[in-house]
């Protein structure tokens, strides 16, 4: 008997996604079924609703979520019916040139397949009533009922953390501390800043907090956000419209800048910033991004010094590692989760939860599934 479930549908660029039913493909010899509880809105997502990523359509979006195993195929390893899982959305295949290197975020097939939006080996999980094929982005699409994975994008994690916190570990918390703990080069004592405090720069306070920075600059256009920044461990806040962030750093550093800057807000002056604020011999995480095709430009002189400058898109993510010690971490009060989210929706609602993203009203939007 096949599945059939509710899915938030995209079906082009600039147009409200729709809540239709779609019905799943039978189980490959190592997936998962997973029954989404709680995913979350993020701006990836966004970008593809609005064109700056573009992806075959039509599409189930989202990427950041947790469930519960309901069904597994006979070669899947690793996870069991039951489970409660976090899934990951990068794939590897292990075994390539970038894999060999540990750098599954730059894995050959992962790379390849990404763009077909389709699952890790090229073929559909889920199909229109009309039979058309549905494409899912990032390996997921997740904005459902149901998700179908392979074995090693389902990650077991307690099953005491709340779905609507799990699921946040998946994407957000992942990217943002994962580059402050797993990416930079942060010591007991640096002089860290953050660029950006939406859910990256935040779970990016937070990274840097349990690095053991000992300032910790946290820059937003927004009181609001800058005082939750804050409650993660932000020592001083610094909103951009009133003060110079390049100065503050400086200011707090005997005129070197700070050590490490982590770049969350995805602007052009953002990434400027980032590079002018960090000191010479200093560390630039950029998590933020832009539109692919569009140009960002440098003063020469702010990218001399032995700067040292790198892009991270999932904080050196390895997820059967880094999903359960980030889970516990919230289960010891020692990783903050509860503040990220701004407001819990249904599926229906999922319209109005993007609406409040781009307006920056919200942290993160979770959907909550029955």
């Amino acid at each position: 008997m096949s599945l059939s479930y509710r899915a938030a549908v995209l079906h082009e660029a600039h147009a409200p996604l729709t809540i239709e039913t779609v019905i799943a493909e039978p189980l490959r010899a190592s997936d998962v079924l997973v029954r989404i509880k709680a995913a979350g809105l993020c701006h990836t997502d966004l970008e593809v609703i609005e064109g700056g990523l573009r992806y075959p359509m039509p599409i189930v979006l989202g990427h950041e979520a947790a469930g519960i195993v309901e069904e597994v195929g006979p070669d899947a390893r690793g996870v069991k019916p039951g489970d409660h899982v976090v899934l990951s959305w990068n794939p590897h295949c292990g075994g390539c040139f970038y894999c060999d290197r540990s750098l599954p975020i730059l894995c050959e097939g992962y790379l390849s397949e990404g763009p077909k939006a389709l699952a890790f080996d090229g073929a559909p999980r889920a199909r229109l009533a009309d039979g058309r094929e549905l494409r899912q982005l990032m390996f997921l699409g997740a904005f459902g009922e149901y998700c179908i994975v392979p074995d090693q994008q389902a990650i077991p994690v307690p099953r005491e953390i709340p779905f609507d916190r799990a699921c946040l570990i998946g994407c957000g918390v992942m990217t943002g501390a994962g580059a402050a703990m797993n990416i930079a080069s942060i010591s007991p004592g640096d002089t860290v800043m953050v660029l950006g405090c939406g859910a990256v720069g935040l779970a990016a306070v937070q990274g840097a907090r349990l690095a053991g920075a000992g300032e910790i600059i946290a820059v937003d256009l927004s009181d609001d956000k800058l005082d939750l920044a804050a409650v993660m461990g932000a020592t001083r806040l610094v909103n951009a419209t009133r003060g110079d962030a390049t100065d503050v750093a400086r200011a707090a550093t005997k005129g070197r800048g700070a050590d490490v800057v982590l770049e969350s807000a995805g602007s052009p002056a953002a990434f400027r910033t980032s590079a002018e604020a960090v000191r010479p011999g200093g560390e630039v995480i950029w998590l933020g991004k832009i539109d692919v095709a569009k140009d960002v430009a440098f003063r020469w002189g702010s990218l001399m010094g032995e700067k040292r400058i790198r892009r991270s898109s999932y904080g050196g993510a390895r997820p059967e590692r880094d999903f359960p010690l980030l889970a516990k971490g919230y289960l010891d009060g020692r990783l903050k989760l509860d503040e990220l989210i701004t407001a819990r929706i249904a599926l229906d609602e999922i319209n109005d939860g993007f609406a409040a993203l781009k307006r920056g009203e919200a942290i993160r939007s979770v959907i909550m599934f029955d």
